[in-house]
Protein backbone atom coordinates (compact mmCIF):
# COMPACT_ATOMS: atom_id res chain seq x y z
CA UNK A 1 0.00 0.00 0.00
CA UNK A 2 1.54 3.30 -0.78
CA UNK A 3 1.90 5.79 1.98
CA UNK A 4 -0.46 9.02 1.67
CA UNK A 5 1.49 11.23 3.65
CA UNK A 6 4.41 10.72 0.99
CA UNK A 7 2.61 9.57 -2.38
CA UNK A 8 2.17 14.07 -2.61
CA UNK A 9 5.50 14.92 -2.53
CA UNK A 10 6.94 13.75 -5.99
CA UNK A 11 4.88 16.20 -7.83
CA UNK A 12 4.64 18.77 -5.36
CA UNK A 13 8.60 19.33 -5.36
CA UNK A 14 8.76 19.21 -1.30
CA UNK A 15 11.27 19.17 0.81
CA UNK A 16 11.37 16.84 3.62
CA UNK A 17 14.18 15.41 6.22
CA UNK A 18 12.64 11.97 6.90
CA UNK A 19 10.96 9.40 4.67
CA UNK A 20 8.43 6.61 5.69
CA UNK A 21 10.34 3.31 5.87
CA UNK A 22 7.34 2.17 2.94
CA UNK A 23 8.62 3.85 -0.30
CA UNK A 24 12.13 4.91 -1.21
CA UNK A 25 10.95 6.54 -4.69
CA UNK A 26 14.14 8.79 -5.97
CA UNK A 27 17.78 8.84 -4.97
CA UNK A 28 18.36 8.79 -1.49
CA UNK A 29 14.53 8.55 -0.98
CA UNK A 30 12.63 11.43 -2.61
CA UNK A 31 13.52 15.48 -4.14
CA UNK A 32 15.74 16.66 -1.32
CA UNK A 33 17.99 13.36 -1.06
CA UNK A 34 17.95 13.86 2.48
CA UNK A 35 18.50 9.84 2.84
CA UNK A 36 16.75 9.58 6.22
CA UNK A 37 14.43 6.84 6.69
CA UNK A 38 12.19 6.96 9.58
CA UNK A 39 10.28 4.66 11.37
CA UNK A 40 12.94 1.66 11.65
CA UNK A 41 14.52 0.75 14.86
CA UNK A 42 17.28 -0.93 13.47
CA UNK A 43 18.20 -4.04 10.91
CA UNK A 44 20.02 -7.61 11.25
CA UNK A 45 22.60 -7.67 9.06
CA UNK A 46 23.96 -11.43 10.30
CA UNK A 47 21.80 -13.11 7.63
CA UNK A 48 20.13 -11.67 4.37
CA UNK A 49 16.31 -11.72 4.18
CA UNK A 50 17.24 -12.27 0.20
CA UNK A 51 19.53 -11.79 -2.50
CA UNK A 52 18.58 -11.33 -5.51
CA UNK A 53 19.05 -13.40 -8.43
CA UNK A 54 21.53 -12.70 -10.91
CA UNK A 55 20.74 -9.88 -13.04
CA UNK A 56 21.93 -9.24 -17.09
CA UNK A 57 24.46 -6.52 -16.53
CA UNK A 58 26.15 -4.20 -13.86
CA UNK A 59 23.83 -2.06 -10.95
CA UNK A 60 25.13 1.16 -10.81
CA UNK A 61 22.05 3.02 -9.30
CA UNK A 62 20.43 2.75 -5.97
CA UNK A 63 17.35 0.49 -5.58
CA UNK A 64 14.13 2.34 -5.12
CA UNK A 65 10.92 0.92 -3.37
CA UNK A 66 7.29 1.00 -4.32
CA UNK A 67 4.18 -0.54 -3.32
CA UNK A 68 5.65 -4.17 -3.24
CA UNK A 69 8.54 -3.74 -5.83
CA UNK A 70 12.11 -2.90 -5.40
CA UNK A 71 13.02 -1.45 -8.61
CA UNK A 72 16.76 -1.93 -10.15
CA UNK A 73 18.11 -1.08 -13.91
CA UNK A 74 21.28 -2.45 -15.22
CA UNK A 75 23.88 -1.55 -17.77
CA UNK A 76 22.56 -4.15 -20.07
CA UNK A 77 19.35 -1.76 -20.71
CA UNK A 78 17.14 -3.79 -18.65
CA UNK A 79 14.68 -2.80 -15.70
CA UNK A 80 13.58 -5.25 -13.14
CA UNK A 81 11.00 -5.45 -10.23
CA UNK A 82 12.07 -7.27 -7.26
CA UNK A 83 9.83 -9.00 -4.78
CA UNK A 84 9.79 -7.12 -1.79
CA UNK A 85 9.17 -10.66 0.00
CA UNK A 86 11.27 -12.38 -1.71
CA UNK A 87 13.35 -11.09 -4.21
CA UNK A 88 12.07 -12.86 -6.89
CA UNK A 89 12.08 -11.12 -10.19
CA UNK A 90 8.12 -10.04 -10.92
CA UNK A 91 8.70 -8.48 -14.13
CA UNK A 92 11.69 -7.23 -16.56
CA UNK A 93 11.70 -4.70 -19.50
CA UNK A 94 14.81 -4.82 -21.91
CA UNK A 95 14.44 -1.66 -23.69
CA UNK A 96 17.50 -2.33 -26.56
CA UNK A 97 21.18 -2.84 -27.36
CA UNK A 98 23.47 -1.19 -24.99
CA UNK A 99 26.33 0.79 -26.58
CA UNK A 100 29.57 -1.21 -26.39
CA UNK A 101 32.48 0.43 -24.01
CA UNK A 102 34.77 -0.36 -26.80
CA UNK A 103 32.70 2.09 -28.77
CA UNK A 104 33.40 5.29 -26.69
CA UNK A 105 35.67 7.71 -27.00
CA UNK A 106 36.98 6.97 -23.04
CA UNK A 107 35.08 5.79 -19.63
CA UNK A 108 35.08 3.62 -17.35
CA UNK A 109 32.16 1.38 -17.51
CA UNK A 110 32.79 -1.83 -18.99
CA UNK A 111 31.55 -3.56 -21.39
CA UNK A 112 28.26 -1.68 -22.02
CA UNK A 113 26.83 1.06 -21.22
CA UNK A 114 23.06 1.14 -20.91
CA UNK A 115 21.40 3.07 -17.57
CA UNK A 116 23.67 4.45 -15.37
CA UNK A 117 21.62 6.77 -13.67
CA UNK A 118 19.45 5.95 -10.86
CA UNK A 119 15.99 5.87 -11.96
CA UNK A 120 12.83 8.01 -10.17
CA UNK A 121 9.40 6.48 -9.69
CA UNK A 122 6.44 8.76 -10.13
CA UNK A 123 3.90 7.18 -7.32
CA UNK A 124 0.62 9.11 -8.48
CA UNK A 125 1.28 8.01 -12.42
CA UNK A 126 2.61 4.35 -11.17
CA UNK A 127 5.66 5.09 -13.41
CA UNK A 128 9.02 4.35 -12.87
CA UNK A 129 11.88 7.01 -15.22
CA UNK A 130 15.13 5.81 -16.44
CA UNK A 131 17.60 6.86 -18.95
CA UNK A 132 18.96 4.85 -20.79
CA UNK A 133 21.88 4.83 -23.88
CA UNK A 134 20.97 2.58 -26.55
CA UNK A 135 23.85 1.54 -29.76
CA UNK A 136 22.00 2.37 -33.00
CA UNK A 137 23.57 3.25 -35.73
CA UNK A 138 24.06 6.54 -34.07
CA UNK A 139 23.74 5.88 -30.15
CA UNK A 140 20.72 7.69 -28.12
CA UNK A 141 20.01 8.70 -25.21
CA UNK A 142 16.52 8.00 -24.18
CA UNK A 143 14.04 8.80 -21.54
CA UNK A 144 11.79 5.42 -20.96
CA UNK A 145 9.03 5.58 -18.87
CA UNK A 146 7.48 1.93 -17.73
CA UNK A 147 3.98 1.02 -15.98
CA UNK A 148 5.55 0.16 -12.20
CA UNK A 149 3.26 -3.00 -11.87
CA UNK A 150 3.92 -4.65 -15.67
CA UNK A 151 6.69 -2.73 -16.82
CA UNK A 152 4.94 -1.94 -20.23
CA UNK A 153 6.38 1.11 -21.89
CA UNK A 154 4.43 4.63 -21.10
CA UNK A 155 6.63 7.20 -21.91
CA UNK A 156 10.23 6.71 -24.38
CA UNK A 157 11.41 9.92 -26.13
CA UNK A 158 15.03 10.95 -27.01
CA UNK A 159 16.62 13.54 -25.16
CA UNK A 160 19.11 15.97 -26.91
CA UNK A 161 22.25 17.04 -26.39
CA UNK A 162 24.59 20.37 -27.15
CA UNK A 163 26.69 18.41 -29.27
CA UNK A 164 25.34 15.47 -32.24
CA UNK A 165 27.76 12.68 -30.81
CA UNK A 166 26.35 11.56 -27.79
CA UNK A 167 28.96 8.79 -27.54
CA UNK A 168 30.64 11.43 -25.61
CA UNK A 169 27.95 12.37 -23.11
CA UNK A 170 26.91 10.24 -19.73
CA UNK A 171 23.89 10.13 -17.24
CA UNK A 172 25.61 9.47 -14.42
CA UNK A 173 23.45 11.50 -12.07
CA UNK A 174 20.31 10.15 -11.17
CA UNK A 175 16.72 11.38 -12.28
CA UNK A 176 14.02 13.23 -9.76
CA UNK A 177 11.04 14.51 -10.04
CA UNK A 178 9.73 18.54 -10.09
CA UNK A 179 6.37 19.64 -10.58
CA UNK A 180 5.19 17.05 -12.98
CA UNK A 181 8.84 17.78 -14.57
CA UNK A 182 11.21 14.62 -14.51
CA UNK A 183 14.66 16.44 -14.05
CA UNK A 184 17.54 14.66 -16.17
CA UNK A 185 21.18 15.59 -16.41
CA UNK A 186 24.44 14.68 -18.46
CA UNK A 187 28.02 14.82 -18.11
CA UNK A 188 30.99 13.31 -20.01
CA UNK A 189 32.28 10.31 -20.00
CA UNK A 190 35.32 9.31 -17.15
CA UNK A 191 38.40 10.80 -18.78
CA UNK A 192 36.59 14.21 -20.06
CA UNK A 193 36.81 12.99 -24.07
CA UNK A 194 35.04 14.65 -26.67
CA UNK A 195 33.21 17.97 -27.08
CA UNK A 196 30.71 17.17 -24.22
CA UNK A 197 28.76 19.99 -22.06
CA UNK A 198 27.17 19.17 -18.43
CA UNK A 199 23.64 19.64 -18.57
CA UNK A 200 20.43 19.51 -16.49
CA UNK A 201 17.25 19.29 -18.49
CA UNK A 202 13.38 18.62 -17.56
CA UNK A 203 10.97 16.83 -19.11
CA UNK A 204 7.13 17.22 -18.95
CA UNK A 205 5.23 14.01 -18.04
CA UNK A 206 2.33 15.08 -19.53
CA UNK A 207 3.61 16.07 -22.88
CA UNK A 208 7.46 14.47 -22.85
CA UNK A 209 8.29 16.39 -25.40
CA UNK A 210 8.15 19.62 -23.87
CA UNK A 211 12.10 19.31 -23.07
CA UNK A 212 13.63 22.64 -21.38
CA UNK A 213 17.62 22.80 -20.95
CA UNK A 214 20.38 24.55 -19.40
CA UNK A 215 23.99 24.06 -20.60
CA UNK A 216 27.03 24.81 -18.83
CA UNK A 217 30.42 25.97 -20.23
CA UNK A 218 28.37 27.02 -23.60
CA UNK A 219 29.95 29.88 -25.04
CA UNK A 220 31.90 28.76 -28.32
CA UNK A 221 34.47 26.95 -27.55
CA UNK A 222 33.94 26.06 -24.31
CA UNK A 223 33.03 22.32 -23.17
CA UNK A 224 32.94 19.57 -20.15
CA UNK A 225 31.01 21.14 -17.47
CA UNK A 226 29.76 18.15 -16.59
CA UNK A 227 26.68 17.64 -14.15
CA UNK A 228 27.34 14.19 -12.54
CA UNK A 229 27.45 14.89 -9.28
CA UNK A 230 28.73 11.36 -8.31
CA UNK A 231 25.74 9.48 -8.85
CA UNK A 232 23.64 11.73 -6.93
CA UNK A 233 20.28 13.15 -8.35
CA UNK A 234 19.50 17.19 -8.57
CA UNK A 235 17.98 18.30 -5.17
CA UNK A 236 13.92 20.05 -5.49
CA UNK A 237 13.25 22.62 -3.14
CA UNK A 238 9.48 23.31 -2.59
CA UNK A 239 9.33 25.76 -4.53
CA UNK A 240 10.01 23.34 -7.45
CA UNK A 241 13.76 24.71 -8.36
CA UNK A 242 16.81 22.45 -8.65
CA UNK A 243 20.07 22.56 -7.38
CA UNK A 244 22.37 21.11 -8.81
CA UNK A 245 26.60 20.80 -8.10
CA UNK A 246 28.72 20.76 -11.62
CA UNK A 247 32.14 19.86 -12.55
CA UNK A 248 35.18 21.77 -13.65
CA UNK A 249 34.90 23.52 -17.28
CA UNK A 250 37.60 24.24 -19.82
CA UNK A 251 38.18 27.73 -18.86
CA UNK A 252 41.55 27.57 -16.47
CA UNK A 253 42.37 31.36 -16.90
CA UNK A 254 40.89 34.28 -14.42
CA UNK A 255 41.19 35.81 -17.65
CA UNK A 256 38.40 34.35 -19.44
CA UNK A 257 34.91 34.95 -18.91
CA UNK A 258 33.37 31.93 -15.91
CA UNK A 259 31.55 29.54 -17.44
CA UNK A 260 29.22 27.86 -14.59
CA UNK A 261 31.49 25.25 -14.37
CA UNK A 262 33.21 24.31 -10.07
CA UNK A 263 29.56 25.50 -9.09
CA UNK A 264 26.46 25.27 -7.28
CA UNK A 265 23.60 26.42 -9.56
CA UNK A 266 20.07 26.97 -8.50
CA UNK A 267 17.43 26.79 -11.75
CA UNK A 268 14.14 27.27 -12.00
CA UNK A 269 11.49 25.04 -12.93
CA UNK A 270 12.19 26.47 -16.71
CA UNK A 271 15.76 25.57 -16.27
CA UNK A 272 16.35 29.41 -15.75
CA UNK A 273 19.08 30.33 -13.61
CA UNK A 274 18.58 31.94 -10.62
CA UNK A 275 21.66 32.58 -9.21
CA UNK A 276 25.41 30.45 -8.23
CA UNK A 277 28.48 30.10 -6.25
CA UNK A 278 31.53 29.32 -7.58
CA UNK A 279 34.98 28.77 -4.88
CA UNK A 280 37.41 32.07 -5.95
CA UNK A 281 39.74 28.95 -6.76
CA UNK A 282 37.37 28.01 -9.46
CA UNK A 283 39.60 28.30 -12.54
CA UNK A 284 42.60 26.42 -10.46
CA UNK A 285 39.93 23.91 -9.63
CA UNK A 286 39.00 23.29 -13.19
CA UNK A 287 42.62 23.09 -14.44
CA UNK A 288 43.59 20.46 -11.22
CA UNK A 289 40.16 18.15 -12.07
CA UNK A 290 39.18 19.59 -8.08
CA UNK A 291 35.45 20.81 -9.05
CA UNK A 292 32.51 20.28 -6.80
CA UNK A 293 30.97 17.09 -6.98
CA UNK A 294 28.25 16.61 -4.43
CA UNK A 295 24.93 16.99 -4.75
CA UNK A 296 23.85 20.34 -2.66
CA UNK A 297 22.49 19.73 0.71
CA UNK A 298 19.47 21.65 1.26
CA UNK A 299 19.46 22.47 5.32
CA UNK A 300 16.45 25.00 5.55
CA UNK A 301 16.97 28.25 7.39
CA UNK A 302 17.98 29.67 3.69
CA UNK A 303 21.28 27.53 4.49
CA UNK A 304 22.70 25.06 1.26
CA UNK A 305 26.11 22.86 1.81
CA UNK A 306 28.28 22.30 -1.32
CA UNK A 307 31.62 20.29 -1.16
CA UNK A 308 33.51 17.86 -3.65
CA UNK A 309 37.36 17.13 -4.50
CA UNK A 310 39.00 20.02 -3.40
CA UNK A 311 38.49 19.39 0.15
CA UNK A 312 36.20 22.14 1.30
CA UNK A 313 32.95 22.57 2.48
CA UNK A 314 30.91 25.90 1.79
CA UNK A 315 28.10 27.05 3.48
CA UNK A 316 25.62 29.15 1.44
CA UNK A 317 22.77 31.53 1.76
CA UNK A 318 19.98 30.33 -0.70
CA UNK A 319 18.66 33.40 -0.87
CA UNK A 320 22.17 35.09 -2.37
CA UNK A 321 24.27 32.40 -3.29
CA UNK A 322 27.08 35.21 -3.99
CA UNK A 323 28.29 34.32 -7.45
CA UNK A 324 32.15 33.82 -7.39
CA UNK A 325 33.82 33.82 -3.61
CA UNK A 326 30.18 34.30 -2.08
CA UNK A 327 29.99 31.62 1.12
CA UNK A 328 29.11 32.91 4.12
CA UNK A 329 32.13 29.72 5.50
CA UNK A 330 34.50 27.41 4.38
CA UNK A 331 36.13 24.76 6.19
CA UNK A 332 38.37 22.28 5.21
CA UNK A 333 36.61 19.00 5.22
CA UNK A 334 39.53 16.52 6.88
CA UNK A 335 38.70 14.07 3.95
CA UNK A 336 41.91 13.82 3.02
CA UNK A 337 40.30 12.56 -0.14
CA UNK A 338 37.78 13.47 -2.40
CA UNK A 339 34.04 13.68 -1.84
CA UNK A 340 31.63 12.65 -4.52
CA UNK A 341 27.80 11.54 -4.70
CA UNK A 342 24.89 11.91 -2.17
CA UNK A 343 25.02 13.10 1.08
CA UNK A 344 22.36 12.14 4.33
CA UNK A 345 20.62 15.45 6.02
CA UNK A 346 19.53 14.65 9.59
CA UNK A 347 18.31 18.02 10.89
CA UNK A 348 21.39 20.39 11.29
CA UNK A 349 24.00 17.38 10.90
CA UNK A 350 25.39 16.27 7.72
CA UNK A 351 26.80 12.37 6.71
CA UNK A 352 29.73 13.59 3.85
CA UNK A 353 31.02 10.83 1.13
CA UNK A 354 34.71 11.19 1.70
CA UNK A 355 36.48 8.54 -0.20
CA UNK A 356 38.82 7.56 2.41
CA UNK A 357 35.75 7.32 5.32
CA UNK A 358 32.68 8.58 5.80
CA UNK A 359 32.24 11.84 8.07
CA UNK A 360 29.94 14.17 9.56
CA UNK A 361 29.62 17.91 9.53
CA UNK A 362 27.30 20.20 12.08
CA UNK A 363 25.58 23.45 10.47
CA UNK A 364 24.30 26.00 13.51
CA UNK A 365 22.20 28.18 12.23
CA UNK A 366 23.02 31.61 14.56
CA UNK A 367 25.19 32.48 13.33
CA UNK A 368 25.57 30.62 9.99
CA UNK A 369 29.14 27.95 10.53
CA UNK A 370 29.56 24.65 9.83
CA UNK A 371 32.22 22.40 11.62
CA UNK A 372 32.88 18.64 10.99
CA UNK A 373 32.33 16.54 14.29
CA UNK A 374 33.58 13.10 13.02
CA UNK A 375 35.83 11.28 10.78
CA UNK A 376 35.19 7.40 10.09
CA UNK A 377 37.56 5.03 9.67
CA UNK A 378 35.19 3.23 7.31
CA UNK A 379 32.97 3.48 4.53
CA UNK A 380 33.48 5.92 1.51
CA UNK A 381 30.03 5.55 -0.86
CA UNK A 382 26.97 8.11 -0.43
CA UNK A 383 25.97 7.48 2.91
CA UNK A 384 22.03 7.07 4.39
CA UNK A 385 20.61 7.09 7.66
CA UNK A 386 18.08 3.87 9.14
CA UNK A 387 17.37 2.80 12.24
CA UNK A 388 20.29 4.58 14.59
CA UNK A 389 22.84 4.09 11.87
CA UNK A 390 24.61 5.93 8.97
CA UNK A 391 25.05 2.83 6.16
CA UNK A 392 27.71 3.40 3.56
CA UNK A 393 28.74 1.13 1.13
CA UNK A 394 33.09 0.99 1.29
CA UNK A 395 35.55 0.54 -1.93
CA UNK A 396 36.08 -2.74 0.05
CA UNK A 397 32.90 -4.01 -0.60
CA UNK A 398 31.63 -3.88 2.67
CA UNK A 399 28.42 -2.36 4.29
CA UNK A 400 29.06 -0.60 7.32
CA UNK A 401 26.32 0.81 9.58
CA UNK A 402 28.24 3.55 11.70
CA UNK A 403 27.20 5.26 15.16
CA UNK A 404 25.50 8.65 13.94
CA UNK A 405 27.34 10.24 17.07
CA UNK A 406 30.76 9.25 16.72
CA UNK A 407 31.32 7.17 13.37
CA UNK A 408 32.69 3.86 15.19
CA UNK A 409 31.55 0.87 13.01
CA UNK A 410 28.58 -0.79 15.39
CA UNK A 411 27.58 -3.38 11.70
CA UNK A 412 29.16 -4.46 9.10
CA UNK A 413 29.11 -7.00 6.21
CA UNK A 414 30.78 -8.06 3.07
CA UNK A 415 28.70 -7.22 -0.42
CA UNK A 416 31.29 -8.45 -2.33
CA UNK A 417 33.48 -6.80 -4.74
CA UNK A 418 31.29 -3.67 -6.64
CA UNK A 419 31.32 -2.74 -10.16
CA UNK A 420 29.89 0.76 -8.96
CA UNK A 421 32.35 3.25 -7.58
CA UNK A 422 29.50 5.39 -5.80
CA UNK A 423 27.37 2.28 -4.68
CA UNK A 424 24.43 3.54 -1.96
CA UNK A 425 22.01 2.20 0.21
CA UNK A 426 18.59 2.58 0.47
CA UNK A 427 15.31 1.54 2.42
CA UNK A 428 11.78 0.52 2.18
CA UNK A 429 9.26 -1.83 2.95
CA UNK A 430 11.06 -3.08 6.38
CA UNK A 431 14.15 -3.69 4.33
CA UNK A 432 18.10 -2.82 4.31
CA UNK A 433 18.55 -2.79 0.44
CA UNK A 434 22.61 -3.21 -1.14
CA UNK A 435 22.93 -2.79 -4.40
CA UNK A 436 25.95 -5.88 -5.58
CA UNK A 437 27.96 -6.28 -8.79
CA UNK A 438 24.63 -7.40 -10.58
CA UNK A 439 22.28 -7.59 -8.32
CA UNK A 440 20.74 -6.34 -4.51
CA UNK A 441 20.72 -7.90 -1.33
CA UNK A 442 17.70 -7.22 1.28
CA UNK A 443 17.95 -7.45 5.42
CA UNK A 444 15.65 -7.19 7.50
CA UNK A 445 14.63 -4.70 10.31
CA UNK A 446 14.89 -6.13 13.70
Amino acid sequence: MISTCWVTIPLAGASTSTAPSTEWWGYHGGADGAGIAADITGFNTSTPRWRSPLLDGSVYGEPLVAEHEVIVATENDSVYALSTNSGAVLWRRHLGAPVPANTLPCGDISPDVGITGTPVIDLLRHEVFVLDFEARAVPVHFLVGLDLATGDLMTRVALPTPSADQRTYLSRSALTLSHGDVVYSFGGNYGDCGNYHGVVGTVAESAPHRIRTFVVDARPGQREGAVWMGGAAPAVDAAGDVWVTTGNGSVTSPRQPYDHSDAVLELSPQMKLRGFFAPSTWYQDNAADADLSSEPALMGHNLVVATGKAGRIYLLDTRRLGGIGGQIAEIDSRCGDVLDGGVAINADTLFLPCAAGTEAARVTYSPATIRVIWHAQAGAGPPIMAGHRVWTIGADGILYGLNPATGAVLQRVSLGVEDNHFATPSVGAGLLLAPLARGVVAFAAD
